[in-house]
C-alpha cells in the first residue's frame, strides 16, 4: 500500500467512487470491495449480478492504465471478478436500449477526487504467460507464422472446445431458421445452408480452406456426394478431422492436409472459406483472391464467410489500432485482422470473380457466441482441467464481449458467394427459393 495513505481512505473513496457510477449509470447489479463491503450499482438493483474488486490495487491499475487489455488482464487474475450472471448479462445492462451511458465532464471530475487515493497503489504483478508471445498484430507477418497464429488458437485442447460446440465441432457461425434453436439445430442448418449455396451435386470436387476439424466436408461428401478436400495448419484438428472421415466411412472420398492455403495445387468445382478470411492479414487479401480463383473450375462457386467490421468514415483510422482489437489479437486471434465488406466484394472483383449474393448473419453471430459462452461457463471446472483458469476466464470474456460486439453492430458476419468469371452464365437457378426448400 502506499505510503500515508490508509486503508480506510480507500475504502472510503471507493465507496464514494460505487456511489458515483451509480447515480450515472443506474444498474441492476452490485458491487463487492474487498472488505466484503457490498453496493449497489444502481438505484434499486433486483438482480443477483455481483462485481468484486479483489484489494485497492486493481482500481491503482485502471487509474494507471485505463485500457481494455489492463481490465482482461484484472479479470484473469481475479482482481476482478463477476457472480450471479453472465458477462453478456452484464453488458446488455451497462448499455440500454442500445446505447452506452454518456460520461460529462463534471462526472470525470467528480471520479478523479476519488480514484486520487489509489493513484500509486499496486498489487502484486503476475507474469502475463497466457498472451502470445510473438507479434500478434501481424504487421509484419510471413507466411511461416501462420501456422504459430494458429497453433496459438486451435491447439489449446480438442477436449476444450468440445465444452461449448456442437456434436460436429463447427466452430463458426450458426444459423437459426428459429431463434429458439439450439447449438446443435443451428449448426446443422448452417452446414446444410453452405452445401446449398455451393449447389453441391455427386462428383463435385470440393475445396475447405480451414477445414477445422472436419465437420462441412464430412456433411457436404456425406449427404451431397462430393469428394471433398480440406486443408488447416491446426495438428490438433487434422488429427480429430482424418479420424472422423475414417469413422464415417468416408476416408475414401474425405482428405485433409496440413498446409498452408498458398500451397494448395488442384482444381475444384466448389470452394469455401467459412471463418478463414479473418487469419490471412488485410494486406494478403488480393493474393488470396487470386490465389482461390486459380484453383477454382470455369463453372466453379467460391462461398467466403467471414466476420467483417464496420467500414470507416475515416479512411485513416485502422482497426487494427483499437484497445479491442489489441486484446484479441494478444489474447485469442494473433494474426488476425477484420476487413469490411465492401472492400472483400472489391477485392473479390479486382481478382476476377462476380459476386452472386451477400447475406448478412450478424444476429446469427450475436446468439452463436452467447451459447458458447454459456456451454462453457457452465462446464468451468472440466475447462480449468484441461486449459487452466486464466485461459478460461480469458475464454469467457471473449466470447461475452464477441456476442455484445455482434449484438451492437460492431462486428459483423457476411457469406459471400461468387462465381470464376462474368464472362459465362452463373451455374445459379433463376432465384433463391432452392436454399429454403
Amino acid at each position: 500500500m502506499a505510503i500515508g495513505i490508509g486503508q480506510d481512505r480507500q475504502l472510503e473513496a471507493a465507496r464514494a467512487l460505487v456511489r458515483d457510477v451509480a447515480d450515472r449509470i443506474d444498474l441492476n447489479a452490485w458491487v463487492r470491495l474487498w472488505d466484503g463491503t457490498r453496493l449497489p450499482l444502481g438505484k434499486e438493483p433486483t438482480s443477483n449480478f455481483e462485481i468484486s474488486i479483489s484489494d485497492p490495487g486493481v482500481i491503482g491499475a485502471l487509474v494507471r492504465s485505463p485500457r481494455l487489455d489492463t481490465i482482461i488482464r484484472q479479470y484473469i487474475e481475479k482482481g476482478i471478478d463477476f457472480s450471479g450472471g453472465t458477462l453478456i448479462d452484464f453488458g446488455r445492462n451497462l448499455q440500454k436500449d442500445g446505447k452506452a451511458p454518456k460520461i460529462k465532464g463534471r462526472d470525470v471530475l467528480n471520479a478523479g477526487r476519488n480514484l486520487l487515493p489509489f493513484l500509486f497503489t499496486k498489487k502484486k504483478e503476475t507474469r502475463d504467460a497466457y498472451g502470445f508471445s510473438g507479434d500478434a498484430s501481424s504487421e509484419h507477418r510471413k507466411t511461416a507464422d501462420n501456422k504459430d497464429y494458429i497453433h496459438f488458437h486451435y491447439d489449446l485442447s480438442n477436449e476444450f472446445y468440445a465444452l461449448f460446440l456442437d456434436p460436429e465441432m463447427v466452430y463458426s457461425c450458426a444459423y437459426y431458421t428459429d431463434w429458439s434453436n439450439g447449438i446443435e439445430q443451428a449448426q446443422h442448418d448452417k452446414l446444410e445452408m453452405i452445401c446449398r449455396k455451393l449447389r453441391l451435386k455427386p462428383g463435385d470436387r470440393m475445396l475447405d480452406i480451414g477445414a477445422g476439424w472436419g465437420g462441412l466436408l464430412c456433411h457436404a461428401a456425406k449427404h451431397y456426394g462430393v469428394t471433398a478436400h480440406g486443408i488447416t495448419l491446426s495438428e490438433e484438428q487434422l488429427s480429430f478431422a482424418r479420424e472422423k472421415a475414417v469413422r464415417l466411412g468416408l476416408a475414401d472420398r474425405v482428405t485433409f492436409d496440413l498446409t498452408d492455403y498458398s500451397n494448395v495445387k488442384g482444381t475444384y468445382d466448389k470452394i469455401a472459406s467459412i471463418g478463414m478470411y479473418e487469419h490471412i492479414g488485410l494486406k494478403n487479401i488480393p493474393a488470396y483472391m487470386n490465389k482461390v480463383r486459380s484453383l477454382l473450375s470455369d463453372d466453379g462457386l467460391f462461398l467466403n464467410h467471414a466476420i467483417s467490421h464496420r467500414a470507416s468514415k475515416n479512411a485513416a483510422r485502422k482497426w487494427l489500432t483499437r484497445p479491442e482489437k489489441k486484446a484479441i489479437a494478444k489474447y485469442i486471434f494473433p494474426g488476425g485482422e477484420l476487413d469490411d465488406i465492401g472492400h472483400t466484394v472489391n477485392a473479390m472483383e479486382r481478382a476476377g470473380f462476380e459476386v452472386q449474393d451477400v447475406e448478412a448473419w450478424r444476429m446469427h453471430y450475436a446468439r452463436t457466441c452467447q451459447l458458447w459462452c454459456e456451454r462453457l461457463t457452465a462446464r468451468k471446472d472440466e475447462a480449468i482441467r484441461y486449459v487452466g483458469e486464466e485461459k478460461y476466464r480469458i475464454w469467457v470474456a471473449y466470447l461475452a464481449g464477441v456476442s455484445l460486439g455482434f449484438s451492437r453492430g460492431s462486428l459483423r458476419l457476411f457469406q459471400t458467394l461468387a462465381s470464376k468469371s462474368a464472362k459465362r452464365p452463373p451455374p445459379l437457378p433463376p432465384t433463391r427459393a432452392d436454399l429454403y426448400r
